[in-house]
Parts: C-alpha cells; sequence; structure tokens
C-alpha cells in the first residue's frame, strides 16, 4: 500500500527512506511497482514530470528530467539506482528487515545501503533542485531502477537496449557503490568508485557412470565435484595488477608515512601482493583480496534425481568476476591447471564493461568530499563486484559510484550489505544528500 504524499518530505531523508524499506522488494521476485509508484507519485506533486517504462507492468523503471541552463541531452547529468533488494529472513535480524527502525543512530532494514538509502539521498537532492529553483549548469535525468539484483533483464539492461534516446549524449553518472570511509593506518580515505569488475557465469559439467546407489562407485561425477570444489578451495586465481587498482593502492601511498607508504606499494608488485596482504593486513584482508585477481565461486549445484540412483552427471554454476581488461576465455586459461580437464566449461553469460575509465568529473567530486569533510582523502575505488554501471557503460556513461556516507573507523557498516542487521548512520543520508545535490550543481564547469 502507497503511504500518503507528504511533498516535504524530501527535506528529510531518513523518513523517506523508512517508507522505501517498508515495501518489500526482494528479488526475486521484486515487485518494484509500489515502491516506484510512491516515488512517482512524490514527483508528481512537486511539479517534476516522469516518465514509466518496463517489461513487466509489475517491474517499472522511472526517468524524470530537471532542465539545466545548456539543455541538451550532451550536456546532462545521470543520477540513477535500484529499488529491488536481496532477500532477507527474519533469522539474526536485530530489528526486522522492512520496518525502517531507526535505532541505535542507525537507520535499519534491507536496502537500506543497497541501494535505497542512495535512492532517498538521489531523490531528495533531486527534488530539492525543483522546490529551490537551483541553477544546474545542465540537465539532471533521475533513473529509479528495478532488477540490478538478479541480471537487469527488466532495469538497466531493458533500459538501455530499449529507450537508450532517454540517455543520449551522458558522459558521467553518479551511481552505486562508492563515497565511503576506508580508514588504513590512522587515515581516513574516501572511496570513489570509477570502475567495477565484469559478471561472468561459467556452468561446470562433470560426467560418470550411472549406477544402483547399492553398488560401490569410485571416480564417478560425485568424486570429481568433490575434487573440483576442493580445489577451488584450495586455490586463488593468478594476482594481476589494473590500472585502476594502482592509481588506488599510489594514491594511498602518497598519504601515508614511511615506512607504510613503501609497504602500499609493495602491494602493487605481483609477487608481493600476497605475502603483503597476509602479513601485514592480516584479518582486515578481506575487501582487498578480489581487487588483484579473477575470483571463481561455486554458487548452485545440480544432480542426481533419485535417492536410490548415482548420478551421471553434475553442474556446478560458477560465479566469476573478472577484472577490467579481462574475458571469459583468460579465466578459463588460469582455472584449467586449478581444476584439471574432469570438468567441462560451458560460458552463460559474459556482461562487458565497455572503455577505460573517465576521469573527468572525479576532482570535481573529490572537492566536494573534502569540504565536507577536510580530514577526508578521496582516492579512486575499483569495486570488486558489478552493478547496472556495466549497461550504462555501452552507451558511453561513465559512472562514478558517489553515494557519500560516514561511519567510524570501528564500524565496518558497509560488511552488512547482504547481510543480516543492514543499515545506515542517519547522519550519512544527509551528509550523502547534501554531497549529491553539490555535484549537480558543479557537474559542468
Amino acid at each position: 500500500m502507497i503511504p500518503e504524499i507528504d511533498k516535504t518530505i524530501y527535506q528529510r531523508p531518513v523518513e523517506l527512506l523508512q517508507h522505501l524499506i517498508r515495501f518489500d522488494t526482494s528479488n526475486p521476485p521484486g515487485n518494484e511497482r509500489e515502491c516506484i509508484a510512491y516515488i512517482n507519485h512524490l514527483l508528481d506533486v512537486v511539479g517534476i514530470k516522469s516518465h514509466l517504462f518496463s517489461k513487466d507492468p509489475h517491474r517499472p523503471n522511472l526517468v524524470a528530467r530537471l532542465k539545466g541552463r545548456r539543455g541538451g541531452d550532451g550536456d546532462a547529468l545521470l543520477l540513477y539506482g535500484h529499488v529491488d533488494v536481496v532477500p532477507a529472513e527474519d533469522k539474526g535480524w536485530k530489528y526486522p528487515p522492512f520496518a525502517g527502525k531507526i535505532a541505535e543512530g542507525c537507520v535499519w532494514g534491507r536496502g537500506a545501503l543497497d541501494m535505497k538509502g542512495a535512492v532517498a539521498m538521489m531523490v531528495s537532492a533531486f527534488i530539492k533542485a525543483k522546490i529551490e529553483g537551483t541553477d544546474l549548469p545542465g540537465d539532471v535525468v533521475l533513473c529509479i531502477l528495478s532488477d540490478e539484483e538478479r541480471q537487469g533483464d527488466y532495469g538497466a539492461r531493458f533500459m538501455v537496449e530499449k529507450h537508450a534516446d532517454y540517455f543520449k549524449g551522458i558522459r558521467y553518472a553518479l551511481g552505486e557503490y562508492g563515497g565511503f570511509p576506508l580508514y588504513v593506518a590512522g587515515k581516513k580515505f574516501y572511496l570513489i568508485q570509477i570502475a567495477e569488475k565484469q559478471k561472468c557465469i561459467l556452468k561446470a559439467i562433470l560426467q560418470g557412470p550411472s549406477a544402483h546407489g547399492s553398488t560401490i562407485l569410485q571416480g564417478g561425477a560425485a568424486a570429481k565435484l568433490a575434487k573440483l570444489l576442493d580445489q577451488l578451495d584450495k586455490n586463488l586465481l593468478p594476482v594481476h595488477i589494473t590500472p585502476t587498482v594502482k592509481k588506488m593502492f599510489n594514491a594511498m601511498a602518497d598519504e601515508l608515512p614511511f615506512p607504510k607508504s613503501l609497504i602500499m606499494r609493495q602491494l602493487l608488485r605481483p609477487g608481493r601482493t600476497d605475502f603483503i596482504l597476509n602479513r601485514v593486513f592480516k584479518e582486515k584482508k578481506k575487501p582487498f583480496v578480489p581487487m588483484f585477481r579473477n575470483t571463481v565461486n561455486p554458487t548452485v549445484i545440480r544432480g542426481g534425481d533419485e535417492v536410490n540412483v548415482i548420478p551421471g552427471e553434475i553442474e556446478v554454476t560458477l560465479d566469476v568476476r573478472l577484472l577490467p581488461g579481462f574475458e571469459p576465455d583468460d579465466v578459463i586459461k588460469e582455472l584449467r591447471p586449478i581444476i584439471g580437464r574432469d570438468a567441462e566449461l560451458e560460458l552463460l553469460l559474459y556482461d562487458s564493461m565497455l572503455g577505460e575509465p573517465d576521469m573527468g568529473l572525479f576532482a570535481t567530486l573529490a572537492g566536494i568530499l573534502k569540504e565536507a569533510d577536510p580530514e577526508g582523502i578521496p582516492v579512486p575505488l575499483m569495486l570488486t563486484y558489478c552493478t547496472d554501471a556495466r549497461f550504462f557503460s555501452k552507451l558511453g556513461i561513465q559512472t562514478y559510484g558517489f553515494i557519500p556516507m560516514q561511519f567510524p573507523e570501528d564500524e565496518y557498516i558497509i560488511s552488512t550489505i547482504h547481510s543480516v542487521n543492514e543499515r545506515i548512520p542517519v547522519e550519512s543520508l544527509e551528509f550523502g544528500t547534501n554531497a549529491i545535490f553539490q555535484a549537480m550543481q558543479r557537474f559542468h564547469k
């Protein structure tokens, strides 16, 4: 049920986020319609015309535009975010995942970080610009999407393939995921995403003889499965130093005193990377390890139909995240020495990320964060998973993960994304809304 519209709610992004969380948009199945209808109605009551596009009427996407003084598509900035969320079980949650409860200085609930909190910031900043008659240097386009948490078939993929004209000429976009602080050696670094890994799905097919469940059968498909899983668990793929990761760690090293600066630069030497991660970063290495290599994880296993029949074929779905510049054949070559020849590998999906990062807006966004928090040091980030940016890249649009947040050094709240007790600090919503509002005024010189 859509709550009553209060056209002043844009002034209270915390309250707006609470409303958004209370729409259960778990994907699957999604059912984003009511959540997007609420945003659509909110825009309508403040005088902003929006358009809805859908491949499935239960899964619409919204596009709205504010005119800037330059006008025209070529000078527009895109703000985009998704309202679908990963499913949440009640088990383990401190507060109900779809209640949008404020407690302990945070808004709690599924989507608080990924990414209804960011949508609340964007919508609040967008409406603020309309209500206050803000002088925008160019048009600003707001796009609220469905289906990011799956394959984007009903969301960004659909919009890019079927309604690309609405994004014609846009060069820069603000999306997920970046703008949050990372504390290293007493320094506070704000990570602004400029690149991300590519999505790839492989299927491993393992075959062997089928037999009655009462017989003794060694070396069959199940045994090959055990070997495959064991090898993937024990072995990482090779280290690679990509340009964005090099920029990130050099920028951090530039701000650190010796010898910490030297240690940071040692990460960029492939023969030393794992040693530094294991011996220096230790328990804090988890978010960094995937930045240096392609990753492969078994996620779905299918095999056998009857309890008394030994299966002759088992399929394993592999979630692969490719570094920028790599392709599926590259990771298959890296996998073979690890898993051997028992498995036939089949490519199911590959969403490439097109183009090298365009750094043209980075200094502007970095400046906004420095003004908001002089202690913070903005650095570029390569995200270790993928977002809807991969689809917009096909239109020549450079996405910056710029959802500015603040949280203390001893509470790495980002780790609650896709996990229990997902939450965002109340102060982060005001902080992020103000930063996005500033970006809307400065994206074009």
